[in-house]
Formats: structure tokens, C-alpha cells, sequence
């Protein structure tokens, strides 16, 4: 199989992901898929913590809800509580497979999951167990692609794999434009100057001033994690020049 080249990575994987062909909801297909391709890895030696986003519960009924008048604070804590349900799901899929997993929630439910312990985290990775970081950064006004910037600095992973249905970083969104043109590598300014829509401004200045990569793929090609941990030149790359 070959050994890897990042020891610790931080897993960015989004909620509509989890939907499947579905507009909100869980597709039990999908993670189960997503949770075989996280054994691979973790049977390979790496170390895994996961980021987990919402947009399959929270948007599915979100369009819905207008007009109501939530105001935006509280339509971020949703967005966090519906975070802490897929990540439950996963765990619950990865275990089912033998892996060991622990769920940290940025937000007290000691009922459900442990809350974010930093050290804690450190301990369960060194352990080899999966660490599911769950309800973003426990502050409105910050998406789960900042989280995941911020839990992979704290918890000194190699990378940020960013998990998307593309492989790579476009010019344009290839599914609308048959012209767009693939980038294989990127710097971090780059992604900032050109406004692609990789992750938000804010991850990506995180990720820049503290020089940690990022690598784009597509999640849902059997074997594409297992391959970008080993270093395979898979999706797109995104660091200094």
C-alpha cells in the first residue's frame, strides 16, 4: 500500500457532501463511502481529525424559514447544532467499520460528545483515533472552513485536505463552464486576488500567515483521500509560491 506523506491531517468535509443526490438529509450511501475512505487512511497510519460543516440540514430547511426573522447569530448557532448531527453520524458509520472516534463540540453538550479540549484532541490522535470536530468554532459569524483552519493549526496538522464533488481549484465552475481551466498548484494570494471560491478569506489568510497547505479533491473518487495522503500530485495544491 505504501506509507504516507502528511502524519496528521485535518479532513474538511462539507455537509452537503453528506446529502448525496439529495438536497438536505443524510445519505446513509454517502457516508458510509466517506467513512470506508477514512479507514483506508487511518489503517495506512495517519493520523485523522475531521471538520464537518451543516449545510445539508440547516440549508434544507433554511429556504423554508424565510421570513421568520432569525436573525443572524441565531441562524449560525443552527448552522453549528446541525454540524454536531453529521458529525454523530460519522462517528457512529466509522466505528461501525472498527474505527475509534471522538466527537469535540465548540459547543457544551457533554450528553452527546466531549467538548473541544485541545490537549485532549492531541491525546486521542497520538492514540490513532479519529477526532470529529463538531459546532465550527462555538462563535456566530465564522464558517466551518475558518474552523477548520483553526482547529489544524492548533492541533499541528501537515495539511488541510479540502473535500469537494471537483478535483481541484477552476477558473470558473467547471460544471457550468466547459471552458474553465484547472489549476494544479496555487498560492495562497492567488486564491485571494483571483476571488476563487476555495474556502473563505479568512481560512485562507490563516492558512498563509502560518504556512499551512491545502489540497483540494474530489472526496467522492474511491481512492483519491488514500492517494493524497500517500502524496499523489491529486486536485489542486494550494501554498506559498
Amino acid at each position: 500500500m505504501g506509507g504516507f506523506r502528511y502524519k496528521r491531517i485535518l479532513l474538511k468535509v462539507s455537509g452537503e457532501a453528506l446529502a448525496g443526490g439529495n438536497k438536505c438529509g443524510i445519505d446513509p450511501a454517502v457516508i458510509n463511502f466517506v467513512s470506508n475512505e477514512i479507514k483506508l487512511v487511518v489503517d495506512l497510519g495517519v493520523e485523522v481529525a475531521i471538520v464537518i460543516g451543516g449545510g445539508n440540514i440547516f440549508r434544507g430547511f433554511g429556504s423554508s424559514s424565510k421570513g421568520l426573522g432569525i436573525e443572524r447569530s441565531s441562524a449560525d448557532y443552527m448552522g453549528m447544532l446541525a454540524t454536531v448531527i453529521n458529525a454523530l453520524a460519522l462517528q457512529a458509520s466509522l466505528e461501525d467499520k472498527g474505527v475509534i472516534s471522538r466527537v469535540q463540540t465548540a459547543i457544551a453538550m457533554q450528553q452527546v460528545a466531549e467538548p473541544y479540549i485541545r490537549r485532549r484532541a492531541l491525546r486521542h490522535l497520538e492514540k490513532k483515533r479519529v477526532v470529529i470536530f463538531a459546532a465550527g468554532t462555538g462563535n456566530p459569524y465564522f464558517t466551518t472552513d475558518t474552523a477548520a483552519s483553526l482547529r489544524a493549526m492548533e492541533i499541528h496538522a501537515d495539511v488541510i485536505l479540502k473535500a469537494t464533488r471537483i478535483d481541484g481549484v477552476y477558473s470558473d465552475d467547471p460544471l457550468l463552464n466547459k471552458d474553465a481551466t484547472k489549476y494544479n498548484k496555487l498560492s495562497y494570494i492567488d486564491v485571494l486576488n483571483k476571488n476563487l471560491k476555495v474556502m473563505d478569506s479568512t481560512s485562507i489568510s490563516m492558512c498563509m500567515d502560518n504556512m499551512l497547505p491545502i489540497v483540494v479533491f474530489n472526496l467522492l473518487i474511491p481512492g483519491n483521500l488514500l492517494k493524497v495522503a500517500q502524496g499523489e500530485p491529486i486536485g489542486t495544491i494550494i501554498t506559498n509560491p
